[in-house]
C-alpha cells in the first residue's frame, strides 16, 4: 500500500517529504516530517496508535486505514476532547476501514438494505469476506464495518466468514437468505489502487483540517 500511495500521490501533483518504516522511526521528530500537510498512515494494528500519536506530536494531521485496533478509545478521545493539544493544534485523525469509493458505496447500500429488511424478520444476514493470505487481522475491518451497520438498522448479528487464499486485494459479499430466496450486494476490488487513490483524496480533504472525520464526509462533500 506504501508504494501505490506514494505513486499516487505523485501523479496528483503532491510532494512526499517524508517516508517511514521500522527502520528509521526517528524520522518521526524530523523537519522534513513536521513539514507534511497530511501523513498517511498504513501499517500494522500493534503500531497504528503509537504512529499517530508521534505524527499528532509532530502536528501533522492523520489519515489512517490500519485496522484491527482499538480505534474506538482514541475517537472518544477525540470526539470528547480529553486529548491536549499538541504543538498550539488540536490533533486530527480520519480513519475508515476501507478508503476504496466502491466500498463506501456498499457501505450505504448495506445500511438502506438493512433498514429494509427490518420489517421482513424470516431473512438471516450472513457475511462472506475474502483476502491475500498476508492480510494480518480476520475479520477484516471492512467486515466489521458492514457488520456493525447491519447491527444498528435490523438489531441482527450477521456472521462473518473469513477466507485467505493467494493475493486477492477484497471481495466483502452481504447474504439476505430466506426460505425462498436471497438477496445479495458484493464488492471485489481488482486490485489495491482504488483503496490508495481514496487515501490520498481523503489526505487532500484533511489539509487544516482537525478532530475526529469519517471517509464517509468526503464522499458525502
Amino acid at each position: 500500500m506504501g508504494h501505490i500511495i506514494h505513486s499516487i500521490a505523485l501523479e496528483r501533483g503532491h510532494e512526499v517529504v517524508c517516508i517511514i518504516d521500522q527502520d528509521n522511526l526517528g524520522d518521526f521528530e524530523s523537519e522534513a516530517f513536521a513539514s507534511a500537510d497530511v501523513a498517511i498512515e498504513f501499517t500494522t494494528p500493534h503500531t497504528a496508535e503509537q504512529n499517530i500519536r508521534r505524527a499528532w506530536d509532530a502536528g501533522v494531521p492523520v489519515v489512517c486505514g490500519t485496522t484491527g485496533w482499538d480505534v474506538a478509545s482514541l475517537k472518544q478521545q477525540l470526539l470528547h476532547h480529553s486529548t491536549q493539544p499538541l504543538h498550539n493544534s488540536t490533533p486530527s485523525l480520519m480513519w475508515s476501514s476501507n478508503y476504496s469509493i466502491g466500498v463506501n458505496i456498499l457501505f450505504a447500500l448495506n445500511r438502506q438494505l438493512a433498514k429494509f429488511m427490518e420489517a421482513y424478520p424470516n431473512y438471516t444476514p450472513h457475511m462472506t469476506e475474502v483476502h491475500h493470505v498476508h492480510k494480518l487481522d480476520a475479520p477484516s475491518g471492512t467486515a466489521k464495518t458492514l457488520q456493525e451497520a447491519i447491527g444498528e438498522e435490523r438489531l441482527a448479528i450477521a456472521n462473518i466468514e473469513s477466507i485467505r487464499e493467494g493475493e486477492v486485494p477484497g471481495i466483502h459479499t452481504v447474504t439476505w437468505d430466506s426460505d425462498v430466496d436471497t438477496i445479495t450486494i458484493s464488492h471485489s476490488a481488482k486490485s489495491r489502487k482504488g483503496f490508495a487513490l481514496g487515501a490520498v483524496i481523503a489526505a487532500e480533504w484533511m489539509k487544516s483540517k482537525t478532530g475526529w472525520h469519517d471517509f464517509t464526509e468526503v464522499i458525502l462533500s
